[in-house]
């Protein structure tokens, strides 16, 4: 690590964490976050206003935490980066106006950056720079995606989407219906461990028929949250006990059959050669095991940063910001929007 390398902070304010981190180069220096999730779980999803207040109280004491943390000043900072989207408007709205004021205050350039973009980018202080190209799949609560990454500060092609329920949507929700607390993802992952994968043959989405050819690479949980649903609603009904461990081993194999399937597919329809999965389900261990399983035997390299990187935070805002300044990218004007709409194809406001 050399100081001639740039120091850039980043400012995660998305959903309901206030991530902050700071990066030298492709080094990770510190990654701050301050969760509001527990003030969320008693409503069994996020609440915007909620998450926007949280962002607010937390935003000045987890960036004096960083920089303590980190063993700098903010006059050290060459660049602030920030995500401006995709995400929860007023959420997006803590962070964009606490990066536009730093950035000015230390006359220093700004970056807003994608939300999507910066989880394929905090792979980069984990395992090193990127191949060009590789492909990401991204699968959080708001997102199942599968992308192409010629270049993640410039060029992203976006080759399937959710067209219903993200993937970690689905794990809320299903928790929900077997009595699991929220976020629902590693409570179910938690049970998983004691129950038989193949115990309930649930449905595959966009994995047959017509389906395959209008969405090869799109991602669909509906029907298979709607199928866990019945199932236990059947069950009780008929008086019988759920077998909550069976049911969540199922449920989680059906997810990450759908997921690793297409995005196997993906790499060698495209002729691409590494694999890089990212966002919040990415810490999930089934997904984590099938994927380097299948990727093994399909002779493609795989990356996955540690889990706690996997969730929304500071360091791959930060990271990705890194990655502008290195590659000689313009920097954002003073005044980006938080756009919570912004589509992956834009990589930088």
């Amino acid at each position: 690590m050399s100081k001639d390398e740039p120091l850039v902070i980043g400012f995660e304010t998305s959903c309901d964490e206030t991530g902050v981190g700071i990066v030298r180069g492709e080094t990770l220096l510190v990654d701050a976050i301050a969760s509001s999730v527990d003030e969320h779980a008693r409503f069994g999803g996020v609440v915007p206003e909620v998450a926007s207040r949280a962002h607010l109280e937390a935003m000045v004491p987890t960036i004096e935490r960083a920089t303590r943390d980190a063993g700098v000043k903010l006059a050290d900072i060459d660049a602030v980066a920030v995500t401006s989207g995709p995400g929860l408007a007023g959420a997006l709205m803590v962070g964009v106006a606490a990066a536009k004021s730093l950035a000015v205050a230390l006359g220093k350039p700004l970056y807003g950056v994608n939300h999507l973009a910066s989880h394929v980018a905090v792979d980069i202080v984990e395992h090193g720079p990127l191949p060009e190209p590789t492909m990401a799949m991204l699968v959080s609560g708001g997102h199942s995606s599968l992308l192409l990454v010629p270049d993640v500060t410039h060029e992203i092609t976006s080759l399937g989407a959710t067209i219903d329920d993200a993937a970690g949507e689905a794990f809320d929700k299903v928790a929900r219906v077997l009595g699991l607390p929220f976020p629902g993802g590693p409570h179910i992952d938690r049970a998983a461990r004691d129950g038989n994968a193949v115990a309930i043959d649930f449905p595959r989405g966009l994995t047959t028929g017509r389906d395959v050819e209008r969405h090869r690479f799109d991602f669909s949980f509906s029907g298979l949250k709607t199928a866990v649903s019945r199932w236990v609603q059947a069950r009780e009904a008929a008086g019988e006990p759920v077998p909550v461990a069976d049911v969540a081993a199922s449920f989680q194999e059906a997810v990450t059959d759908v997921l690793t399937r297409k995005a196997i597919d993906a790499c060698r329809s495209n002729g691409v050669e590494n694999l890089q999965i990212g966002g919040g389900v990415a810490a999930n261990s089934r997904l984590r095991a099938m994927a380097q399983e299948r990727c093994d035997a399909a002779g493609i390299t795989l990356r996955v940063p540690r889990p706690g990187l996997c969730t929304d935070n500071g360091a791959m805002v930060a990271a990705l910001g890194a990655q502008m300044v290195l590659k000689g990218r313009d920097a954002s004007p003073l005044d980006i929007p938080a756009d919570s709409s912004m589509p992956v194809t834009e990589v930088q406001a």
